[in-house]
């Protein structure tokens, strides 16, 4: 198959799961957007070949503390992964990638590729977090209670940032 008509195939699975996607910037590559729980929504980049298709999304960017924590837990959480791996780039940002060959390409594996990506990138949002940006969400919860400022984004580490006196849970 080439990659044009993996491509499509891509395409119109993507259509028939009401999947919002877009041509990305490569040849014959798109991108979808998955709608997310604790992560609002997962950019994934499919990039046809005639060897297969590519798949790689965005996690998280650059932790700024414990990285050997957040890597740790990535790496536990790559023994569950079937098909794909938790990824860093020279950045330091993470992703979740992974190939799927040609000749397994059909609705019912893009379908459980997409689940799997969904999953490992949204799933784990809310710990790796904690782990890598602990400090940053507390200067951001102080500054919003200072300010006034909506703590709605913060909420699901109430538990974690609040102190007492702070406003109560925002409905």
């Amino acid at each position: 198959m080439s990659a044009h008509e993996l491509a499509a195939t891509v395409q119109r699975v993507l259509d028939d799961a009401g999947i919002e996607w877009e041509q990305g910037a490569r040849a014959e590559e798109v991108v979808a957007t998955l709608p997310g729980e604790k992560k609002l929504r997962t950019v994934v980049s499919l990039v046809c070949s005639e060897a297969g298709v590519s798949v790689s999304a965005f996690v998280i960017r650059n932790p700024d503390e414990n990285h050997v924590e957040v890597y740790r837990y990535l790496l536990r959480r790559n023994l569950r992964l079937p098909g794909l791996a938790y990824s860093v780039d020279a950045a330091g940002d993470v992703f979740v990638t992974g190939r799927l060959p040609t000749a397994s390409v059909d609705a019912e594996s893009l379908d459980r590729l997409l689940g799997v990506v969904l999953t490992a990138a949204d799933e784990p949002f809310n710990e790796l977090l904690v782990l890598g940006f602990l400090t940053s969400m507390r200067k951001e919860w102080e500054w919003r209670v200072s300010r006034g400022e909506s703590l709605r984004n913060l909420e699901a580490f109430r538990h974690l940032l609040a102190r007492p006196g702070d406003p109560p849970r925002e409905a």
